[in-house]
């Protein structure tokens, strides 16, 4: 099975396969690509020199002869090498590589027996048998144009190349059909002037006597300028149809460049509406999201602020990006989430110290969006459905102040969050939050993050002490606002019964070591050490207080307690301690001076 998705990917995506055995070519290999392409370059002569021939034939000569020789030989060697070449099986999706199956599909298809018919010279051979030149048996020539589909295969496989612009693709050939068009057309004519009976009633002879004594590239350039006249629907008129068959080619060849014109203004059309469709989409947008300003007495910043998302929205193509990313496997499009928001994910305070079980389902769902300059992100009260992670720029949490004026309550720059607490706490959102300047963001909606986390309780544990830790930094910049004076007055009660619904056990959050959470320890401190009645060496019982967080603090309360610095902490049995974390609640803390 293993074998057969490997030889599949080869297959599909054009690398070389190691196990084709002998004797059998790759057509996915750099060498039988040149092949091709060099192929491709003489049938390009092909096109030119076989309707030439036909109508030229006192051009004929050994050089050229020798020259549709080679070519032919050529093409020969292409088709016994095709013999040898694997192909893909259309029910499989495999490569198959064995020679018998490869020459039975090839014998069986009906372009084998034109591909023998316009290798073989006929008409060389037809001269060589009969001794003489036979008009008819020139058209035998213009078998060769059967070659022309490998240019087509050609063209179709360039506009499927993301290298090429598929606009220039098209044009060239859409140029290539015109000269073709134009050369075979002119070709033609000329046969029909060179074999008319009276040579003064053809559409040359008319207007030049002796034309057949002329050069070649004479005839040849004044059947050029009829065709193109009559291909523009120009016609001068001053070289016209003569006679009946000249008439009847006129009308074939008008009628033929009516479907052909057609056939080119339509590809154009369609080339530029390509071009400019998205153009099209933001102004229809834009017209669209004005008149709905206008019908529903929108203010005009309200309206400035639609327009600018708007406009940002087709200049980022968001809207195309998802819907190239709606197109493709949910494991490509999670390796694609990965790739660009793992890095924002990680760096952001709410998910450090998570693990990859977490990180990898939440990334899957998340969405890049971009704000402009003074672009509302969250207003305040609104229900808490999604939050965001900075990625670039900066947005502002703002309060209502009740009558009608805003105050700033801080800034949030990359790898900060914006609306996490409405969607932590399942509450309206506090703060209004608004872009400073172009700001992208990636938006994490509540569900989503709720469904990540239940599963993951030991991962929810550390976004809750994270949080926890954030919330506690807003004392220093938020003091004024009323839902911190909240949350600093209720403790952290609201926090833990928070967590339940993301199916973290409060009690496991209480246990990983976050300060506030953890109740506070009470210790006694003595200035001096203990004698046998259990007062300290002055006679005093000691001073009962709160162990601060750090050892450092409880230096300073020391000095603030007794007046002078201490140079370090005993326990009762006259250890020194050396970590804040040993102390008990309950415990003797004696200072050295």
């Amino acid at each position: 099975m293993a074998a057969s998705r490997s030889e599949l990917l080869r297959s599909t995506f054009g690398e070389a396969s190691p196990s084709l055995g002998p004797f059998v070519v790759n057509p996915h290999s750099c060498s039988y690509r040149w092949w091709q392409k060099f192929l491709v370059m003489l049938v390009l002569y092909t096109a030119w020199a076989s309707p030439f021939e036909l109508a030229m034939e006192k051009s004929a000569s050994a050089a050229l002869a020798i020259t549709e020789l080679v070519v032919d030989a050529f093409f020969a060697v292409d088709i016994a090498v095709s013999f040898f070449v694997a192909y893909r099986d259309t029910s499989t999706g495999l490569l198959v590589t064995d020679r018998r199956k490869i020459a039975t599909r090839h014998l069986a298809r009906p372009c084998l027996a034109l591909d023998v018919a316009s290798t073989i010279p006929l008409q060389m051979i037809y001269r060589i048998v009969s001794g003489k030149r036979q008009a008819l048996y020139g058209f035998l020539n213009l078998l060769r144009l059967w070659r022309l589909r490998r240019v087509s295969k050609l063209f179709t496989r360039l506009e499927k190349d993301i290298r090429f612009s598929y606009l220039w693709t098209r044009l060239i050939k859409l140029l290539c059909v015109t000269l073709f068009a134009v050369h075979f057309a002119s070709c033609i004519y000329l046969w029909m002037a060179f074999h008319y009976k009276v040579k003064e009633l053809t559409w040359i002879g008319s207007q030049f006597h002796g034309f057949e004594d002329r050069s070649v590239w004479f005839c040849y350039t004044c059947a050029v300028y009829w065709s193109i006249t009559t291909l523009a629907t120009v016609g001068y008129g001053d070289l016209h149809a003569a006679n009946t068959g000249e008439m009847l080619f006129s009308i074939a060849f008008m009628l033929f460049n009516m479907g052909l014109t057609s056939y080119i203004i339509g590809n154009i059309t369609n080339l530029v509406v390509h071009e400019t469709a998205n153009t099209f989409k933001m102004r229809d947008m834009v017209q669209r999201t004005s008149v709905f300003g206008r019908t529903n007495r929108l203010p005009e910043a309200m309206r400035e602020q639609m327009m600018e998302s708007l406009q940002l929205r087709f200049r980022a193509e968001e809207q195309l990006q998802q819907e190239m990313l709606s197109e493709l496997p949910k494991a490509v499009r999670s390796g694609i989430a990965q790739h660009m928001f793992r890095g924002a994910v990680e760096s952001c305070y709410l998910f450090q110290g998570i693990s990859d079980k977490l990180v990898l389902p939440l990334v899957s769902e998340m969405k890049a969006e971009s704000f402009p300059p003074k672009a509302d992100i969250i207003l305040e009260n609104e229900a808490s459905t999604d939050c965001y992670i900075i990625v670039s720029g900066e947005v502002e949490a703002l309060i209502n102040l009740g009558d009608g004026t805003e105050k700033q309550v801080m800034r949030i720059g990359p790898q900060g969050m914006a609306g996490e607490i409405g969607v932590m706490f399942n509450i309206p959102q506090p703060f209004t939050i608004r872009s400073r300047k172009l700001t992208q963001l990636v938006r994490i909606s509540r569900s989503h993050m709720v469904q990540t986390i239940r599963p993951n309780t030991a991962d929810g544990v550390v976004v809750f002490s994270n949080f926890v830790q954030y919330l506690e930094s807003l004392k220093v910049k938020a003091k004024e606002t009323a839902f911190v004076r909240d949350y600093l007055r209720n403790g952290y009660s609201t926090v833990l019964g928070s967590a339940t619904m993301f199916g973290v056990d409060e009690y496991k959050v209480s246990a990983h070591k976050m300060s506030p959470c953890k109740e506070p320890k009470r210790v006694f401190i003595h200035e001096h050490l203990l004698n046998g009645t259990g007062t300290s060496l002055n006679g005093s019982s000691g001073k009962l207080v709160i162990l601060p967080d750090s050892m450092q603090d409880l230096m300073k309360l020391s000095e603030k307690k007794f007046g002078k610095a201490a140079r370090g902490i005993l326990t009762v049995g006259g250890a020194e301690v050396e970590d804040i974390e040993v102390i008990r609640d309950g415990d003797h803390l004696f200072f050295s001076w």
